[in-house]
């Protein structure tokens, strides 16, 4: 077959062009039946209406570091409420002249979770480095050694607040969470009956109650004259919130085992923990992980409640500063700005969570 014919059978049995490429991704995607055509039309109509405007507004006549009274007179979004306030949305109270220590601790914390993120680096080498990253972080923020001044936890704030909350609160939370889950499968009628009270007593009220409770309830059973710092009140609030969420998901998880796995687990003679730990909770934990990150994404957002027991974390330093009346009238801008940091956080968790999954599948 000279040249020219095998052109013309190749041009022969190729696919349309109308299902091929992004012709045909949108086609199948968009425009595969009646019902999602009119959903794209609407879609795009409301896109067409929307997004130019608010582009005009957020881009085109928006204002980024001029004054505020500069912003007054224009049409477009006042972002200078960003920059003119930077450092006290970040670090809230903290000492102007030492807010580099939670910038530094803040930028371990970060270096510490994207090294953590790669499964090849998960060894006792990680388990020390995270030891001696955390001791860093608490002495950079307390301060009072190593020629450090001292800095009182009532000044701590900002974004290096919610991290703490957030990072300490999953991190604790999601292996008591799986001890309740075990507990509340247990034989034993004790353990049993402790977890189900704790676990239903928890979900059974909000953590706005919890962290209420912690914040003014807690005190008044103490003995006189001694006290607990409140952030640390708040932390183990958020972490018994959490964890009795955890623990229900863990639980669906290890009810969803098959009994095969425990007598296989059995006939090799291992015990109830070596059954537990190679054999059940490894598959078990596997298959919860959506919705496991769905209730630690969520723990993240609820830190943000803290707000209500006077903790100046990055929304209530947001709000402190709308409280000049300089900058009153540009709540939209500032809170933005927030979304798209807490939006930041929940998307690595996600994506995280995504990339697990595909490297632990067992289905290819």
């Amino acid at each position: 077959m000279d040249e020219a014919n095998t052109k013309q059978v190749v041009e022969e049995i190729k696919p349309p062009v109308t299902s091929v490429g992004v012709l045909g991704w949108i086609r199948a995607n968009l425009f595969n039946n009646w019902f999602s055509s009119i959903l794209t039309i609407i879609t795009v109509y409301v896109l067409w209406k929307t997004l130019p405007p608010f582009f005009r507004w957020a881009v085109i006549d928006s204002y980024w570091f001029s004054a505020a009274e500069a912003c007054r007179g224009g049409e477009g979004a006042c972002w200078s409420i960003i920059p003119a306030n930077i450092r006290f949305i970040i670090f809230g109270f903290f000492p102007y002249e030492s807010q580099w220590r939670p910038l530094v601790a803040m930028i371990l914390l970060v270096g510490l979770l994207f090294y953590s993120r790669d499964r090849k680096h998960w060894r006792k080498s990680l388990a020390y480095a995270w030891v001696a990253g955390l001791a860093a972080m608490g002495l950079l923020m307390k301060g009072g050694t190593l020629g450090l001044a001292s800095v009182e936890t009532t000044q701590w704030g900002g974004l290096p607040l919610t991290l703490m909350l957030s990072v300490f609160g999953l991190t604790a939370a999601y292996p008591l969470g799986v001890f309740l889950a075990l507990g509340r499968q247990s034989k034993m009628p004790a353990v049993k009956t402790l977890c189900i009270i704790y676990i239903e007593m928890i979900r059974g009220v909000p953590l706005i109650t919890l962290l209420f409770m912690s914040s003014i309830v807690f005190p008044l059973f103490l003995p006189q004259g001694v006290t607990i710092n409140v952030i640390l009140r708040a932390q183990v609030a958020i972490i018994m919130f959490t964890a009795a969420y955890i623990a229900e998901v863990v639980r669906g998880g290890l009810q969803g085992m098959s009994k095969g796995q425990y007598e296989a687990a059995e006939s090799m003679g291992l015990n109830y923990y070596q059954t537990m730990r190679l054999v059940i909770l490894p598959q078990a934990l596997k298959i919860v992980i959506p919705p496991t990150v769905s209730q630690l994404i969520s723990a993240l957002k609820d830190t943000s409640l803290v707000v209500i027991i006077a903790l100046y974390d990055l929304l209530k330093t947001t709000q402190s500063v709308l409280s000049d009346p300089a900058w009153m009238a540009y709540s939209s801008e500032a809170y933005i700005f927030v979304a798209v940091i807490y939006f930041c956080c929940c998307y690595f968790m996600s994506s995280y969570s995504r990339r697990l999954e595909r490297e632990l599948s067992t289905s290819n």
